[in-house]
């Protein structure tokens, strides 16, 4: 079951520029998820993303990145510098862009890859060990993630995700990715359980999810 370190204070996601990575390693689709998010917000929820992601050796099987703006004003600098949402699949990934993170930024890891737990508040899931054991493979684990964060955050809605998803992929993945997604709002839905939901502002991030 996801677990959670007991957070004190809600973070205060005022600013008019959310940065978000997902990280972990090549071949783990973190870089397409990114994608797939920036077109969900940008296309689908009519808002200000955009997306850059790592090149050369990192995404060569090392540790990969993939970083998505939203802003409520024009973005002329798409590259994160200052984490509010830091996604992690890997040890060493948490290991080197945890410290990227604001003070009150939110940090989301796999309870099972990254074994030595950061000396901050995080929020842990199950996202590979769930995927393999619900849908059979943990290549859809990006998409698992993506539903996560829609669910739990409100940073997308599910509608123009799934659509970002299934367009994405041939027809013979949709069902699949519809099981992803609906597995990470599961998985986002039992976090939610043990921590209060995270607040964003309305001007960054829709905070009523389309649950249709």
């Amino acid at each position: 079951m996801p677990r959670t370190r007991k957070k004190k204070k809600k973070p205060d996601f005022t600013e008019s520029r959310f940065e978000i990575r997902l990280s972990g390693s090549g071949g783990q689709g973190l870089i397409t998820a990114g994608v797939i998010l920036a077109e969900a917000i940008a296309v689908g929820d009519g808002r200000n993303a955009a997306h850059t992601q790592s090149y050369g050796p990192e995404a060569r099987g090392g540790r990969t990145r993939c970083d998505v703006i939203v802003s409520d004003g024009d973005i002329y600098f798409p590259e994160a510098v200052r984490l509010d949402l830091l996604l992690s699949l890997t040890q060493e990934a948490a290991n080197a862009y945890t410290p990227l993170l604001k003070e009150k930024g939110l940090l989301i890891i796999d309870e099972d890859a990254v074994e030595r737990k950061p000396d901050r508040d995080f929020i842990a899931a199950p996202f590979l060990k769930k995927t393999k054991e619900k849908i059979g493979t943990v290549v859809p684990a990006n998409i698992v993630c993506l539903g996560f964060i829609a669910e739990y955050l409100g940073l997308v809605t599910k509608k123009s995700l799934e659509k970002s998803v299934l367009e994405r992929f041939p027809e013979k993945f949709a069902k699949s990715n519809k099981a992803a997604l609906k597995l990470g709002f599961e998985l986002a839905k039992a976090a939610s359980k043990r921590i209060k939901s995270f607040s964003i502002d309305e001007e960054i991030c829709e905070t009523e999810i389309d649950r249709t």
